[in-house]
């Protein structure tokens, strides 16, 4: 099997939506990362933290289960990595000491950005078998 097909592998797509779904649940909701409070305490406010974590939390649940779903699958790949880029971006310049890997975080996301945009518009196959 090449790369092209094994990035394409419809597998790439659960492991995209499980992604989420541990980022927003276990993270982010059931608050078992303190750590992604604190970035959002620290780039909007404290105060505010708490309910927009969840609510953060809360949204990329949403984003697996759309990415489970297959809806619209290009779309929903291009708003996975306009919203990890934008939060990489933000975190990068402004928090990097609360990143698990610094600022070595957007090299890691520029990674999956690339492979979302893979699985999603790279054509499958090869056209002319």
């Amino acid at each position: 099997m090449n790369v092209v097909r094994l990035i394409q592998h419809p597998s790439f797509r659960h492991l995209f939506a499980l992604i989420w779904l541990a980022n927003g649940l276990w993270c982010k909701v059931f608050g078992m990362v303190p750590r992604h409070q604190e970035i959002v305490g620290a780039i909007i406010s404290p105060a505010i933290a708490p309910p927009l974590t969840l609510a953060i939390g809360f949204a990329e649940v949403g984003i697996a289960a759309w990415i489970m779903s297959g809806w619209r699958y290009r779309w929903c790949a291009l708003v996975q990595i306009v919203i990890i880029l934008l939060m990489n971006v933000i975190e990068f310049m402004t928090v990097p000491e609360l990143l698990l890997w610094g600022r070595w975080n957007i090299v890691l996301a520029a990674l999956l950005c690339a492979v979302i945009y893979w699985t999603a518009f790279v054509p499958k196959g090869d056209p002319h078998a």
